[in-house]
């Protein structure tokens, strides 16, 4: 694949999913490994859509490694950006499941967090091509809490401000990737100043503005082009191109909720790839994109494993027909 449209940078690795829902983690007798890491999981799910996208992350000369460079190769995910590390070894995080099948992040077994290859990506070997065709940057921020890739998102950055290309956050946060959380705030903060549209969590947005209301995050920001806020089970909002609007959850039975949020960010990135950024400023369209990427999020959730779940095109229309009825 040559130009994709969208860049996703940060970490792939494997959710090693408990086998045995509502068992705390040292109950937990057996593991079942899955391809994910948000970054990751945006690009697969935009290909599987329609949409162009690519990889840029480091993982380990290990055989964990090899088999994620495999399945972004498999399913079509360009994989120009990918750094291998001849020594640090690819993440693997422990995720427990409650009995309604929430996922709950239970760390990295015996290694410490800044172990792992996707912390070792090298600023200097971003490939600079991939920047002149693509359209959006999409990054999290659990890699900000590593110098060497810090650095390289910063990177990252500037070659997407220098090429014109569209920044989208979500913030993703995950205290346990930071090896001191209390500094992730204001770091976290000062790369969003930078970001043209940005997705939190209901949870992420308290903590970071005070406020779960897109429109007054927007208003804060004066210059970002939307704000996506989703709340699981409760629905989601938004502020996009000043037009603003909640919309409920699809009623859906969920087996695990793991890269829901992360598919929910494919689904509206295809929508504007598809319709033109401009589109936003159209109430209607605004609402039809954010309905899309709900959908896209919430049938992420009918199957195990955040890329194996994910829908593609033909079956988010079905469902999105089935759901006007």
């Amino acid at each position: 694949m040559t130009n994709p449209r969208v860049l996703c940078l940060g970490e792939i690795l494997f959710d090693l999913l408990s086998d045995q829902p509502g068992r705390p983690l040292e109950q937990v007798t057996s593991w079942t490994p899955y391809p994910g890491g948000a970054p990751a999981n945006v690009a697969c799910s935009l290909v599987k859509l329609g949409t162009s996208a690519g990889f840029i992350g480091c993982v380990g000369e290990d055989e964990p490694g090899q088999t994620l460079v495999d399945l972004l190769n498999e399913i079509g995910v360009d994989g120009t950006g990918i750094q291998r590390h001849p020594t640090a070894p690819t993440r693997e995080i422990y995720v427990v499941r409650t009995d309604t099948n929430d996922r709950i992040f239970a760390g990295f077994g015996d290694r410490d967090t800044a172990e792992f290859a996707d912390t070792r990506l090298q600023a200097n070997s971003l490939p600079v091509s991939l920047f002149d065709a693509a359209d959006f940057l999409v990054l999290g921020t659990l890699e900000l809490a590593y110098p060497e890739t810090r650095q390289a998102i910063e990177q990252a950055l500037e070659l997407a401000e220098q090429h014109y290309v569209k920044i989208m956050v979500d913030v993703n946060w995950r205290p346990m990737f930071w090896q001191d959380p209390e500094a992730a705030r204001s770091i976290i903060q000062d790369l969003i100043k930078r970001v043209d549209f940005l997705k939190l969590s209901d949870e992420e947005a308290e903590w970071l503005f005070d406020t779960q209301d897109p429109g007054i995050i927007a208003h804060r920001l004066d210059d970002v082009e939307g704000v996506l806020v989703t709340a699981g089970s409760q629905g989601s909002a938004y502020c996009l191109s000043e037009n603003e609007g909640k919309l409920p959850a699809f009623s859906i039975e969920a087996e695990d909720t793991t890269g829901a949020g992360d598919s929910f960010v494919a689904g509206f990135l295809h929508q504007v790839c598809q319709n033109g950024v401009h589109s936003l400023s159209d109430p209607d369209e605004a609402k039809r994109t954010v309905t899309y990427a709900s959908a896209v999020g919430a049938l992420t959730t009918v199957r195990a494993g955040a890329i194996a779940a994910q829908p593609t095109a033909a079956e988010v229309e079905a469902f999105l027909y089935l759901n006007q009825q």
